[in-house]
């Protein structure tokens, strides 16, 4: 994504949500979400082939459930 979709893209998601974005707050919000359209990106460019299975989830247990003392 561009800067400039970028930001297109939080102004329009916040308004969405209800949610105001402080002017001093949203050089930082479009820094992270860029970010995370960056990483997301990386995700996505990795191919899946249809044997490909998701990973085993993680499930935590309190100390009672998985046995400690």
């Amino acid at each position: 994504m561009t800067p400039e979709q970028i930001a297109a893209y939080v102004d329009a998601t916040a308004a969405a949500l209800g949610l105001p974005l402080q002017p001093a707050h949203r050089p930082g919000v479009l820094h992270y979400f860029a970010l995370a359209a960056q990483m997301a990106a990386l995700v996505e460019a990795h191919p899946l082939a249809p044997h490909d299975e998701p990973a085993p989830a993680f499930v935590p247990l309190s100390p009672v459930e998985g046995g400690a003392a």
